[in-house]
């Protein structure tokens, strides 16, 4: 009963100085945490949850990303991180058994001439290092907590990868339209030069306006080379996301996209469970709270049992055939005695680390529900956007077909002809800009929501 009492008293005493103590998980995240009450939610469910396939449906982008989760230098890091950090756990697990040594010896020996005499020993030696102030359950934690962190990180850089396929996609096919639009307007403006240059000769148009007409003609010209380069560089950027030479994308149009355009962000809680890297951070938090147990453990002996048996055919000055079978066992404390210095400086510095990655956690959680305010309010701005470049693209085109054609009657200026066709083709690329804006929107705030895990 005393030896009960007397351990129960042992471990109390070694919890109450931290050195047993597990790490608690945050549980709590800052109030408005996703900004103002029109974009915070209370809704449990999240537009994170779905499956990428479910967001992105076009079958070329989910060739793409399939490609990509699996031929991706970053993806390929990523999973041998984790298959490090799981052969690191596995190597604190088994500090909790005995190490067990084979160390078979013989030897012979002649003094004086004498007949040689041939001695031998095998012996098994063991040692155990009894876990009474938690350096070993806590080294484990720690490595634990190193593995989870690994595979959050390995979380983390598959939704990035995600996104970033999925964005330098629509990249792609917002520069397709583009292309579009600016090629065709450099055919009607190579229409528009001829006819000038018709008008010249007729007396309608002096030779200012018809440098001004091909100088326009000239820049619209530049503009599609510009885009034919731009489309270039971003199919290179594709390819180096799926770890493959330059080469052509096979991708449909921007106009054929279909996306998600209602969300529920749920509440800010979930950011704990979905967002890989702030749960990577959290990790990060627990290893150097483990590290800090570490420290406080290093103040305390270390109690170590081994013992060795075998057969030996040595007793002292006799040597006895057949051998005997000879074992023993001891106990050893080891307490450091010049160590205090070190081992307080050591507390410090670890207690210093766990603050540092405290702060670290909070900044990336905070961070988190700033990239889900953004891109709402980047997807509401373009889709309230959208209708005003609907309707000015609707009235730059009445404007440039009624100055043409005012232009041929003699009722208008060569210069309002060019301002009207210049606004049009900007306000059409603005129009293709603000959509891939949208598009842009849904992606980052399905990242933002820890979107990609599936």
């Amino acid at each position: 009963m005393r030896k009960i009492i007397i351990l129960s008293a042992a471990t109390l005493i070694l919890s109450s100085c931290g050195i047993y103590n597990k790490y608690k998980p945050v549980s709590e995240v800052p109030e408005g945490l996703y900004g103002s009450e029109s974009v915070a939610a209370t809704d449990t469910a999240n537009f994170g949850n779905l499956s990428w396939r479910e967001v992105f449906t076009d079958p070329y982008l989910q060739n793409l990303v399939d490609s990509a989760l699996l031929r991706n230098t970053d993806m390929q890091t990523a999973h041998l991180r984790v298959k490090e950090a799981e052969a690191t756990l596995l190597t604190s697990k088994l500090s909790y058994l005995p190490s067990l040594f084979l160390a078979p010896e013989g030897a012979a020996s002649s003094f004086d001439r004498g007949k040689a005499t041939q001695t031998y020993s095998l012996p098994v030696t063991a040692s155990w290092e009894l876990d009474i102030f938690g350096k070993v359950t806590t080294a484990k934690r720690r490595a634990k907590a190193a593995y989870e962190q690994s595979k959050e990180y390995e979380q983390a850089v598959k939704t990035q990868l995600v996104a970033s396929v999925a964005n330098t996609y629509y990249t792609l096919l917002m520069l397709d339209s583009q292309y579009e639009i600016a090629v065709a307007t450099e055919a009607a403006w190579k229409e528009s030069v001829n006819a000038t240059r018709a008008m010249k000769k007729a007396g309608m148009v002096n030779e200012a306006g018809l440098a001004q007409t091909e100088a326009t003609y000239f820049n619209i010209c530049t503009t599609v080379l510009d885009l034919k380069e731009q489309i270039n560089q971003a199919e290179n950027s594709l390819a180096l996301l799926l770890a493959e030479t330059p080469h052509k994308i096979q991708r449909g149009k921007l106009g054929n996209q279909q996306l998600p355009e209602n969300f529920s962000v749920g509440v800010p809680l979930q950011m704990l469970a979905n967002r890989p890297d702030v749960r990577s951070a959290e990790f990060s938090l627990a290893q150097a709270f483990y590290a800090t147990n570490s420290a406080r453990a290093a103040f305390y002996p270390s109690v170590t049992l081994s013992g060795s048996a075998g057969w030996t055919n040595s007793a002292g000055s006799m040597i006895v055939n057949p051998g005997k079978f000879l074992a023993s066992a001891v106990a050893s404390l080891t307490q450091p005695l010049f160590n205090k210095g070190a081992n307080i400086a050591q507390l410090k510095i670890a207690k210093a680390q766990q603050e540092e990655a405290r702060l670290s956690f909070e900044q990336t959680l905070l961070n988190a529900g700033v990239e889900v305010n953004e891109a709402l309010v980047q997807y509401q701005t373009a889709r309230e956007k959208a209708d005003y470049y609907n309707k000015q693209v609707a009235s730059l085109q009445t404007a440039a077909k009624s100055t043409s054609l005012l232009m041929k009657h003699g009722n208008t200026t060569y210069l309002e002809v060019l301002t009207a066709q210049q606004t049009l083709l900007n306000a059409q690329l603005s129009q293709v800009a603000n959509r891939f804006t949208e598009i842009q929107g849904v992606i980052t705030l399905y990242q933002a929501l820890g979107g990609g895990r599936m």
